[in-house]
């Protein structure tokens, strides 16, 4: 009915506009009108006829500028992204809830002076701060309830680099950034982004996003529901801050793009690991295990990268070590022990400039860190100090909990130091001698895979097949470095009736089906069959490898263990060896694009510690990334890679489960404004002393939003000669700690503490915090307002 009350209306009015005349302005905007849309038909055509095909991309579900009618859509899950060929990528139209428009790309920076014998590449680095929220979030990567973010220990950032052709016909992007992982929700708006910005110059095939696994970083940027939940909730504002960062930093290495050469070399790093699963190694054939000298990788790869003048731009190295140095007790926001190393590096390199400042850019990325701890002093049982190194890591008195492997310092921020200053020490001596010279094309190949229903090829007569995912009882028994708190234990093989039954009434049975291809593991969750609101985990997964040169870079969707890692560069190292290309170094770089937990060896995976039960699509995942990725080594030696399928395109899901901490105004005490010294500083401090001053504060989560301030806090040293006050620490160093006391009713205080090095030079210093307070009057919205506070003078005398 109502629908032709409609179109009755209108055939009314259209008779009634027949029967008049039109004034003079009236044929001017119809004349006007008509020309419009003349020059907009020309130029859709011409943008037709130059770019082949006008596409209808699908809306990106998440745009900051969007309209709040733009993102509501009746599709649940749409991707951002339209499938594309990667060997024949196009230009970037993006819908949302207007007109698609084709985005030209921007222009190369590259440099066009002729390229006679020159063999290097085209290199660019950069850096951007990708932190976000500090308060109010939980840390992502132990799963402990509780554990919140309270303040910062140092900044998070992401660290580009662009390696392209010397006349830039072709690249590749590397990113490694400081957080737990990089999720699929993230990788597809930065790809999407990077497409609107650049067009077909940056895509799926030739960009790879790889996370550090620091444990310490906010959570809330996933879009699977188990990840939701292990963050409690998804958040835009964590998400949107980490996704501006990566492709800030894409952008300043794009813009500084200079002509170069990559330098690799390799060695070993000694005291700065251990096996947490020494009992599921053991599994692996005794001839296998034979070949190596230890139970983790301890070879460090390093690029080191320069201008044609020998001048330092950066560096990238691959370590296989958990970041755990901080341990789940910690509630400040930092980039762990890797994020150190590349502290100490960026420091030196940078010298006379704060932390994340100047040119130089040094990533420390992840690689097969699936069994290895920081933790060196081993697991001991934390009430009676015994031993429990065993296949369970469980205690005589307290069982698995009590089970606590303890780094080699006083502290976790003793040891997360001790730890990044051995992978430092190492980088360094490794960067100061490579002399080897990375020559050669560049190439790239993509796939996305459904790993829930991959055919495995065991031999030439016999197959197996990948699993739905599902994580086994193990898997909440939690590790050495970070326990899970209930009553599970590592190495469980049997199923629990009392886990079981609150499971079955909660989120329904798993299949015999589930059940029969994850044998021997005991299901606790079956995720692969759980999937409301939004599937549990993800089914569609990246395989990717670029390669310069000789070098490839492997991008692993998850946590490969020691045994693994070693298996799968060596299958992919021979693929490529067997179409022509000799003596490839094939990088395992990890926490790529998606994640999908950990990955075993097969043997590995009968054993069901917490790697093991961790592993999501079945005993047989491993030998499936094997064949998926020797695919594509195959596609890159022969030249092939046209012929390869995009797969099948991941979801883009709209609607999540936000975060429920609430965005409560801030209120300061009666009598007092925010900034004021609450607890003030001593009037002297010697080195090595720590300088704490306190003051009233406000919720750090707001600076995520109103982005006035870029970082928390100074600590200034007074320049008698100019006489200026110079900053000499922010944030973002190692020396400073900035703690938020969440308080009642939006009260809250923020101590800042200074470690004062034995470096730091005599004089008069003062602190300064910088913030933001959530502010609303009756009947008005919320604004966020800026602050500042100084605290008072004090001198630092030396022993």
């Amino acid at each position: 009915m109502t629908g032709g009350f409609e179109q009755t209306s209108a055939a009314a009015g259209l008779g009634e506009m027949a029967k008049r005349s039109f004034s003079m302005l009236e044929m001017f905007l119809i004349f006007l009108l008509v020309m419009m849309t003349a020059v907009t038909v020309a130029l859709l055509s011409l943008l037709f006829i130059t770019s082949g095909t006008i596409e209808n991309n699908r809306d990106s579900g998440y745009s900051t500028t969007q309209s709040p009618q733009a993102t509501q859509s009746p599709q649940a899950n749409e991707s951002p992204l339209a499938t594309q060929d990667s060997t024949a990528p196009r230009g970037s139209t993006l819908t949302q809830g207007h007109m698609a428009t084709r985005m030209s790309p921007v222009t190369s920076t590259l440099e066009t002076t002729p390229f006679q014998n020159f063999s290097g590449y085209q290199i660019g680095v950069g850096r951007a701060d990708c932190t976000g929220q500090v308060a109010d979030i939980t840390l992502m990567g132990y799963g402990k309830s509780g554990q919140y973010a309270r303040g910062i220990l140092t900044r998070l950032y992401s660290r580009a680099f662009i390696m392209a052709e010397p006349d830039g016909s072709n690249r590749m992007v590397f990113v490694s950034i400081d957080i737990g992982m990089v999720s699929q929700r993230l990788r597809l708006e930065v790809l999407n982004r990077l497409q609107m910005k650049y067009g077909s110059l940056y895509r799926k095939d030739n960009v790879i996003l790889s996370g550090t696994h620091t444990h310490s970083g906010p959570a809330g940027y996933f879009q699977y529901t188990l990840f939701v939940i292990a963050s409690e909730g998804y958040t835009n504002r964590t998400f949107e801050y980490i996704v501006s960062g990566i492709v800030q930093s894409i952008e300043i290495a794009h813009t500084n793009m200079k002509r170069g050469r990559i330098l690799i070399n390799k060695g070993n790093v000694d005291g700065a690991q251990i096996n947490r699963s020494p009992y599921s190694y053991l599994q692996n054939p005794q001839s296998e295990r034979a070949r190596y000298s230890s139970n983790t990788d301890k070879e460090m790869i390093v690029l080191k990268m320069v201008d044609l003048n020998g001048d330092d731009l950066g560096l990238i190295s691959w370590f296989a070590v958990h970041p755990v140095s901080m341990n789940n007790s910690n509630h400040l926001v930092n980039s762990d022990n890797m994020g150190y190393a590349s502290y100490l590096f960026e420091q030196e390199k940078n010298k006379g400039y704060l932390p994340g400042e100047g040119s130089y850019v040094a990533a420390f990325a992840s690689s097969n860190l699936g069994d290895v701890s920081p933790n060196t002093l081993g697991p001991h049982c934390i009430n009676t100090g015994e031993s429990c190194d065993n296949p369970n890591s469980s205690c005589p008195i307290g069982g698995p909990n009590m089970c606590i492997a303890m780094g080699p310092g006083q502290d976790m921020f003793d040891s997360t130091q001790i730890i990044g200053q051995i992978i430092y020490q190492k980088a360094k001596e490794l960067y100061a001698s490579a002399s080897q010279e990375v020559t050669g094309p560049l190439a790239s190949a993509h796939q996305w895979v459904n790993m829930t229903d991959v055919t495995v090829w065991l031999n030439s007569t016999h197959t197996a097949k990948t699993c739905k995912p599902a994580l086994g009882y193990s898997f909440a028994a939690g590790t050495i470095d970070g326990v899970g708190g209930l009553n599970f234990s590592q190495g469980a093989m049997e199923e629990n009736p009392f886990w079981d039954t609150i499971r079955n009434q909660l989120l329904g049975s798993p299949s015999e089906e589930i059940k029969e291809c994850h044998k021997p593991k005991p299901i606790l969750l079956h995720t692969g069959e759980m999937l409301r609101p939004n599937p549990w985990h993800p089914e569609i997964v990246d395989v990717q490898i670029i390669t310069v040169g000789s070098l490839a870079i492997t991008a692993l969707p998850g946590e490969f263990t020691t045994m693994s890692g070693r298996r799968f560069r060596e299958a992919v190292q021979a693929e490529f060896a067997s179409y022509g290309m000799q003596n490839m170094t094939v990088v395992t770089s990890g926490l790529c694009n998606v994640y999908t937990h950990y990955i075993t060896t097969y043997e590995e995976y009968q054993a069901q510690r917490y790697e093991a039960a961790s592993t999501i699509y079945g005993p047989h995942t491993l030998s499936a990334y094997i064949q998926l990725f020797r695919a594509l080594a195959k596609a890159i030696a022969t030249d092939s890679v046209a012929n390869l399928s995009s797969g099948p395109e991941p979801p883009f899901f709209k609607q999540l489960i936000t975060n429920l901490i609430a965005n409560i105004v801030d209120r300061a005490p009666t009598g007092k404004t925010f900034g004021d010294v609450l607890q003030p500083l001593e009037p002297k401090y010697r080195v090595g002393e720590v300088a704490e001053v306190t003051f009233v504060g406000a919720n750090p989560k707001n600076s995520a939003e109103n982005r006035t301030h870029h970082t928390f806090l100074t600590v200034e040293k007074y320049e008698a000669t100019s006489q200026t006050w110079q900053i000499v620490h922010n944030d973002a160093s190692w020396e400073t700690r900035f703690y938020w006391h969440k308080g009642l009713l939006g009260q809250s205080n923020a101590t800042i503490q200074w470690h004062i090095p034995e470096t730091a030079q005599p004089g008069s210093y003062r602190i300064r915090y910088l913030g933001h307070y959530r502010k609303q009057d009756f009947l008005r919205p919320a604004v966020i307002l800026s602050f500042e506070s100084t605290s008072s003078t004090f001198e630092v005398v030396t022993t």
